[in-house]
């Protein structure tokens, strides 16, 4: 930029106080602070602006790095799940080898799980009591409490209007 020292200032102003005259030096330094800030706001944002662009594109490459190790490590590892169940069956498939000739017990030699016996859910009516909300069971009138017959009475009995 250009290099202003006290001596340049100095000669700057005493022209402008001659040209200008003493009356209007103040509304006009006045008007161009106003503009010289104005200047530099407008180049702050602009650079603000251009650093966000850049960390944005460092970013967007930094992601595209990410996805592409997270493919990659996906890849090795679906293909070392692959060898290992194929290497699983395999074992699998020779261990059974010899059990699949049959079995008297059997039939035919393949295993199978003893039928599941059904059994009836218990419906439990408290549960079923307590999953109808609070505010439903006051608006039906469902008892919410257990109230004994003189807690009731007293509950509901007029007050007592002092004399």
């Amino acid at each position: 930029m250009i290099d202003f020292g006290f001596d340049k200032i100095a000669l700057i102003g005493a022209v402008a106080l001659i040209v200008i005259g003493p009356e209007k030096l103040p509304r006009v330094a006045r008007t161009v602070g106003h503009l010289v800030g104005k200047a530099q706001r407008y180049v702050s944002e602009v650079k603000a602006e251009v650093n966000r662009s850049i960390e944005l594109e460092e970013l967007q490459k930094m992601k595209s790095q990410f996805e592409t190790a997270a493919r990659d490590v996906e890849s090795t590892v679906r293909q070392e799940v692959q060898e290992a169940s194929a290497d699983l069956s395999q074992s699998w498939q020779q261990a059974t080898a010899g059990l699949g000739s049959g079995d008297a017990a059997t039939g035919d030699g393949d295993f199978a799980p003893p039928p599941a016996h059904y059994q009836h859910p218990r419906k439990n009516w408290r549960v079923k009591r307590t999953a109808m909300p609070n505010w439903y069971k006051q608006q039906a009138g469902v008892r919410r409490h257990v109230q004994s017959g003189a807690a009731r009475v007293a509950r509901f009995r007029p007050p007592k209007v002092p004399r």
